[in-house]
């Protein structure tokens, strides 16, 4: 345990409003948001400024405190969730919250680490311009967390993930020092791209506080259709069609299996499916343009899919006739990971595979898990586009212990599961990250190379090892 003379310490540094040791305001903050993982800290660290953020990090380094960086608390896979020792502090980067400029002809705007992505979009939108990645927890979410994860969503067919959208980063890293590298610039050839590096290290070599994000200009017009398929390859055969007819103006492609959706009718109040024919497999497209040239992105998408239905690739589909009716259609989107939780005990996993690949192994390897643990259910949903999709393995019927069902036969199913995305050429985390959950699994699949790497690089950053204890990074005995 951390000592009240050190908690004072960082007291004296911080002042009151930096510091808080009430254990009832502390506990929100020490689980992961689906209650798997479970920390103790004893104070919360919430700087202000850079200044305040590299001074406590320095004082940290001086007394061996291991800190866990913590935005939004949205972490899929325990990566902000504190030891359960009660041997680091939990270092908050919500009270940095400040857009620092937002420039429509720069197309750039400099957030702290803990504005909420929210209102990011917000801010954006009142200057003309948009910033082209949104996820589920947008409300709650923060940019210094999307960078240290570099996190994905439903834009990642168009825009990238963050790596393609951070154009600079300041960070304080392990020793107090401030890297400032905020300068957007297009060509930077000083070596090795510590940017990178701290983009997705989820918080292990150092705190990110501010980033420089790329804009986009706004939505002139768009069109948001849902189409009905027999199989994942007839999805992969309509995303091809689109992208050659309409080029780069598909701004999201996500295929959605019919018990999935049945999940969110079932569960959302207010829901229906968008179109009236009841087909194994489902696809929503949205397509943007930043002008008003004509034709526009409704006829432009209805033409497209006109041919789908000419190719037999199309069973039923629907067009949004309004903005009402598409965010309704995106809804149902946003609401696939509440209403599967509501289903009962599961086991989610977050995968790539390359896209060719990705029809063959959402069929395959849900029956495969099916048949090797009986009773169980499995389904896939996600970015068809992007090789990304999220592939779920759900408890049988009736079970009422989740967590005793998932001691019991998570490690054998997640070992099944990752086994099958090796196979396939794919990777055990897409877009979620490492964290904590799927630490030992990466030590276990990756190759020596890559683990060896990882560690030179913590180590070369992280002497100390402070940042981020127990994340990431394998384990001796797990690699």
């Amino acid at each position: 345990m951390i000592e009240p003379s050190t908690i004072a310490r960082f007291t004296s540094l911080l002042g009151p409003k930096g510091v808080v040791t009430d254990p009832e305001d502390i506990a929100p903050w020490t689980s992961d948001w689906r209650g798997r993982y479970h920390g103790a800290a004893a104070a919360i660290l919430a700087p202000a400024s850079t200044q305040e953020v590299a001074a406590t990090v320095a004082l940290a380094a001086d007394f061996g405190v291991a800190l866990v960086p913590q935005g939004g608390n949205t972490s899929m896979v325990g990566g902000a969730t504190p030891p359960a020792d009660g041997s680091a502090l939990i270092l908050s980067l919500r009270r940095m919250n400040a857009i620092r400029s937002l420039s429509a002809d720069d197309n750039l705007a400099v957030c702290e680490a803990g504005v909420i992505l929210s209102v990011l979009h917000d801010a954006a939108e009142g200057v003309g311009r948009r910033f082209p990645l949104s996820l589920g927890a947008k409300g709650s979410a923060t940019i210094g967390g999307l960078v240290s994860t570099n996190a994905g969503g439903t834009q990642v067919l168009r825009h990238g993930t963050m790596r393609a959208l951070v154009e600079g980063v300041e960070a304080v890293l392990p020793d107090g020092s401030i890297f400032d590298g905020l300068d957007a610039l297009k060509k930077d050839n000083r070596g090795y791209d510590v940017k990178q590096l701290l983009i997705g290290a989820e918080g292990t070599l150092g705190i990110v506080t501010a980033a420089a994000l790329r804009l986009v200009p706004a939505i002139a017009a768009r069109a948001v259709g849902w189409v009905g398929v027999e199989t994942p390859a007839e999805a992969l055969a309509l995303l091809r069609l689109v992208e050659a007819r309409l080029g780069d103006s598909v701004e999201g492609f996500e295929v959605i299996a019919d018990e999935t959706l049945g999940f969110v009718l079932g569960h959302i109040p207010g829901t229906r499916s968008p179109i009236e024919t009841r087909t194994p497999w489902h696809v929503l497209i949205e397509v943007d343009h930043n002008d008003m040239r004509e034709p526009g992105p409704s006829e432009r998408l209805e033409s497209a899919l006109a041919d789908a239905f000419e190719r037999g690739i199309a069973i039923d589909a629907a067009i949004a006739a309004n903005e009402a009716q598409a965010d309704a259609f995106w809804r149902i989107r946003e609401s696939l990971s509440e209403s599967e939780k509501a289903q009962g005990p599961a086991l989610q996993y977050d995968i790539s595979v390359p896209v060719a690949r990705m029809p063959a192994f959402m069929i395959d390897a849900a029956q495969a898990a099916q048949a090797q643990f009986p009773g169980t259910t499995a389904s896939s949903f996600g970015h068809l586009g992007d090789g990304n999709v999220h592939f779920h393995v759900r408890a049988p019927k009736g079970t009422s212990n989740g967590p005793a069902w998932i001691a019991a036969h998570g490690r054998a199913i997640n070992a099944f599961v990752h086994d099958a995305v090796v196979a396939a050429g794919g990777s055990i985390s897409a877009e979620h990250g490492i964290g904590q959950m799927k630490r030992a699994e990466l030590g276990r699949l990756a190759s020596p190379a890559r683990i060896s790497a990882l560690r030179a690089i913590k180590a070369a950053f992280d002497p100390k090892g402070i940042m981020n204890p127990g994340k990431l990074i394998p384990l001796p005995e797990e690699a």
